[in-house]
Formats: C-alpha cells, structure tokens, sequence
C-alpha cells in the first residue's frame, strides 16, 4: 500500500541573485554527500549561488549559520546532517537541541531550510538522503529559497537580535571608528 501523496511547492524566481550558505555535518559521510547533492541540484535549478562549510555535528550546525546569519551576508542557509537513534538519551538531545536553535533562528529572520534527518536507522536515513528517492536536502534547499522569496517580498529587512547601541558614537566604535 502506497503513502499519501506529497505535493512540492514549484520553486521560486528571483530578479536578484541570491546566494546560500550550506551547512553540513558529515558523521555519517555517505549519508552526508547524498544530501549535499540534492541541496546542490537544487540550488543551481534556481540560480542560486551556493558555499558549503562544513561543521563537526549537528549541534554544531545551528552555531555556524547563526554566526554567518550575524557575520556574513548569505541570503539564505540550508542545514544538512543526520542523527542515528543509538543505544543512549545523546539522541534525543541532539535532536531536539538542533532543531530548537535552528527553529530560534528562524524566527529571528535566518531562511533556514532544515534537512537535519533524524532516524531510527542507517536504512530510513540512506532512503530520505538519496537525491533520487526522498531528496530531503533537495528540499530543505528549497524551504531555504521558499524564506527567501518571502523575505524578499516583505522588504528582506533584518533585524539582528542582542544589544543596540543607543547613540552615533557607540555605533561607532562598535564598528571601528574614530573616538568623537
């Protein structure tokens, strides 16, 4: 018996080049590569430019596209890696901890596509990471591009979060400038 259908949004255009970061955690390398590959494809239909970092797992995903969210000027991110259910509590904590700060994130103005998997086993990651069955970092590209054209269509205005100066010295020194 067949699953319900799944429906794709078409991807966006963009008038003006866009450009997203790729995050990816490679523990599991194979599983890894397969979802670059389907971020990549992805990406490159839509035009878009892409980099590509990598980070030690995924706790350490959401900490590099937080810091190029407030260091660097990407349009967009795309989260990749996989959690592997083992024989300890580690698994719910690095799920649930990834996905919350990714989420946070989010919600402070960062485009994150989240293609993060999280599985019981190598067997369900392999199937949703294969570009040619579940494609998820093909998708997790996509949900990036989908943010974006939204960000794009409310006026792309960021807002970085934490401590603002509140007066034109302050301002800056923060940035290197000359003491008044």
């Amino acid at each position: 018996m067949a699953g319900p259908a799944h429906y794709s949004l078409p991807l966006p255009g963009f008038d003006k080049p866009v450009t997203v970061l790729i995050v990816v955690a490679p523990f599991y390398r194979d599983i890894a590569d397969h979802l670059l590959a389907g971020a990549r494809a992805t990406l490159e239909k839509a035009g878009a430019r892409h980099e590509t970092i990598e980070v030690p797992g995924a706790l350490e995903v959401p900490t590099a596209i937080g810091q190029a969210f407030r260091m660097a000027h990407f349009d967009g991110f795309v989260a990749l890696g996989c959690v592997i259910r083992g024989e300890t509590t580690h698994y719910e904590t690095v799920c649930n901890d990834s996905s919350r700060a990714i989420t946070l994130l989010g919600l402070q103005g960062a485009c994150i596509g989240n293609g993060i998997l999280t599985v019981e086993n190598p067997a369900q990651a392999a199937v949703r990471a294969d570009p040619d069955d579940q494609d998820k970092g093909g998708g997790a590209a996509a949900a990036a591009l989908h943010l974006i054209a939204l960000a794009r269509r409310w006026g792309g205005r960021r807002h970085r979060a934490g401590f603002r100066p509140g007066d034109d010295e302050t301002i800056l020194l923060a940035e290197g400038g000359p003491r008044a």
